[in-house]
């Protein structure tokens, strides 16, 4: 018996498989079920794709379906991270800054979107600043109004921020109103993440020192999981994030008692 396949069924086969990255592409993830309805094959059909589309590293199985691939170690520098989804970053920035009010003492991460929230703090008459992150430092230094405050550490080159055990003990001297977190992954299962396990660990204390916690991350950071683990969506208050957020995960994540605001 000849078991291969002729060339339009390969074609037909390799449509379908192209049809089903580019939706995880747009959506983040997929669902067997779905894709079955959708492509109108079984789903034992949809479940080989899957299969063979995660052994060619293009995406991650899920329960019940797979999630968006993505090198969950890269750790790419400020001025590549500044040229993506740019417009979403300066209208979360403007959001979060309009979150602030004069006399708070606030926490600002390291980041191209907390350093879009930085451009937007000239409002202000009172603030007292603290990040780990020497450009937002550099940034709002203009400002002779503002009390700044950087802890010491090791430099991290590629984020300008400042990491290890000198900055966490620093750090842990202050107490604050409000901690705006930039991330590179944010699932409603699994948590945050950033591909730095020092900023993780750093980021851990920064939670555990303020009395609100903002994330603020483009849509695209949604059901992604980079390298380490920072906390669950628990200690988080509020998520500020663009009108490209998956809809299951604004719905899981509002169940869960944190609050979207959309740009």
């Amino acid at each position: 018996m000849n078991n291969s396949k002729s060339p339009l069924d390969t074609h037909i086969i390799l449509e379908r498989r192209a049809g089903i990255l580019e939706l995880i592409e747009s959506t983040g993830q997929v669902k067997v079920s779905e894709l079955s309805k959708l492509f109108k094959v079984s789903e034992v059909t949809i479940r080989n794709d899957l299969t063979q589309l995660e052994q060619k590293g293009l995406l991650i199985r899920a329960r019940g379906g797979a999630i968006r691939s993505q090198s969950v170690g890269i750790d790419y520098a400020l001025n590549i991270k500044a040229k993506k989804h740019f417009e979403e970053k300066k209208a979360i920035g403007e959001k979060a800054a309009g979150l602030i009010q004069d006399g708070d003492t606030i926490i600002l991460d390291s980041g191209t979107t907390t350093t879009e929230i930085a451009k937007n703090l000239n409002r202000f008459n009172e603030l007292t600043v603290i990040t780990n992150a020497l450009n937002i430092a550099r940034q709002i230094a203009e400002y002779p109004q503002f009390k700044i405050i950087v802890p010491g550490g090791i430099l991290r080159p590629k984020s300008l921020s400042m990491v290890g055990p000198t900055a966490e003990a620093s750090i842990r001297n202050y107490y604050c109103d409000k901690l705006f977190l930039g991330v590179d992954g944010i699932d409603a299962h699994y948590g945050i993440s950033t591909p730095n396990v020092e900023e993780a660990h750093l980021n851990r204390v920064m939670i555990e020192l303020s009395k609100e916690v903002f994330v603020v991350t483009d849509s695209s950071k949604f059901n992604r999981r980079s390298l380490a683990f920072i906390a669950s969506m628990e200690k988080v208050h509020i998520v500020i994030t663009d009108k490209n957020i998956p809809q299951e995960e604004k719905e899981k994540l509002e169940n869960m008692g944190v609050q979207i605001l959309i740009v």
